[in-house]
């Protein structure tokens, strides 16, 4: 159990990321497609850069209005900025939210979302009491929180600021390693619980392609915007979304008294193909397992004596795609395609998948060519 207080079994609100910095027709559908999932839209405002300049979203004020539901403005603010304590950042900052709010007279809320440095805690904590006396007090403030926080004397001045904290159980800590880890989210939370202030846990809908250089340095993280990043190395990651469907549960089941609900990160549209779809995101709200099934597809090609492999998602949720997926013993020339490379197995060819993706449900996708003709049924795809 997490031995946060009491625990209830009642369902978790569940707010929205809106972090598109273009708005386009299929975002506003997908706004409008979600609201009646959600409680509070999260709206990236702007961002401030390490050098302190900005940029901002092109909200769309009429969209968030027709969805009904309130708006809380996120601020950005790069980890890495040469300092908290500048009189122009606090002016800017307020400049857009006031403005915003006259654009938007329902908003409920703002949220800064600074991922400073461990030791750069205490001047954070400056930064927010100075926000504080610059906004009304009918105005709340949230943070968003790092669990590489939770180890600092300096944490509780921090939150100490805020009305709301969003914790925060998913990031790229390492290219080699997974966005999400259900058992290491759950001991965060529990370790925050304790601190007794009112929180939410964000969690992810998102999948992310990760490059570095030779020596471990990281090039980018590119989201649902290509960068065209250069790197020696890079790997696909996707959040799970079985595992975060049995994060869910848990909570339900083991829920702690000042954990206010979910803040998923971030609202999935039509054009964003590193997202889970609408479809699997409801079900992992509710908690359910995502299950399903691929089928396997050889068909010819337009050159002779080539055929290319297909897996199809047979089912409505979105599905982890195989790991390995063995071709015929006849099949002994071949190779991959979209994320799978051949290798050679003791007795066959086997087309291994480079990263972590997923496939829609009923959507398909093509693997891998061979020069064979084998029946579908000697296809082995492998979880």
């Amino acid at each position: 159990m997490l031995p946060g207080g009491k625990f209830s079994r009642a369902d978790l609100p569940n707010d929205a990321y809106i972090w598109q910095r273009r708005w386009t027709p299929s975002l506003g559908r997908a706004i409008a497609e979600a609201a009646p999932l959600i409680r509070d839209w999260r709206v990236l405002l702007a961002e401030a850069d390490r050098g302190g300049g900005w940029s901002a979203a092109n909200v769309d004020w009429q969209a968030l209005a027709q969805s009904r539901r309130p708006s809380v403005l996120v601020i950005r603010i790069d980890g890495q900025i040469a300092g908290l304590d500048e009189r122009a950042l606090l002016d800017e900052l307020v400049a857009r939210i006031d403005e915003a709010r006259r654009s938007d007279p329902a908003v409920a809320g703002i949220e800064i979302d600074h991922d400073c440095a461990t030791a750069r805690l205490e001047e954070y904590a400056r930064f927010l009491a100075a926000l504080r006396g610059r906004l009304p007090r009918s105005l709340p403030i949230a943070i968003t929180a790092l669990p590489a926080w939770l180890d600092s004397p300096l944490l509780k001045a921090v939150i100490a600021q805020a009305d709301e904290i969003e914790l925060q159980v998913h990031a790229v800590e390492n290219p080699r390693m997974e966005l999400f880890n259900r058992r290491q989210a759950l001991d965060w939370i529990d370790r925050f619980a304790r601190l007794g202030r009112p929180f939410r846990v964000s969690l992810p809908i998102y999948g992310c392609r990760v490059s570095w250089r030779a020596d471990g340095r990281l090039v980018a993280i590119e989201a649902e915007t290509p960068l065209l990043a250069g790197g020696d190395e890079a790997v696909e990651l996707m959040a799970s979304a079985s595992e975060v469907a049995r994060l869910v549960r848990d909570l339900r089941e083991n829920r702690p008294a000042n954990m206010r609900g979910i803040v998923w990160f971030r609202l999935p549209t039509s054009d964003d193909q590193r997202a889970w779809s609408v479809a699997t995101w409801r079900a992992v709200m509710r908690g359910r397992l995502v299950r399903g099934r691929f089928a396997a597809q050889v068909r010819p090609s337009d050159r002779p004596g080539i055929n290319v492999l297909w897996l199809e998602n047979t089912g409505d949720l979105d599905l982890e795609l195989p790991r390995r997926v063995g071709m015929p013993p006849e099949c002994t020339i071949g190779d991959g395609a979209n994320g799978y490379a051949v290798i050679a197995d003791a007795s066959n060819l086997v087309l291994r998948r480079q990263g972590g993706a997923t496939l829609r449900g009923h959507q398909e996708l093509m693997i891998g060519w061979m020069r064979c003709e084998p029946d579908e049924g000697e296809i082995d795809v492998q979880p």
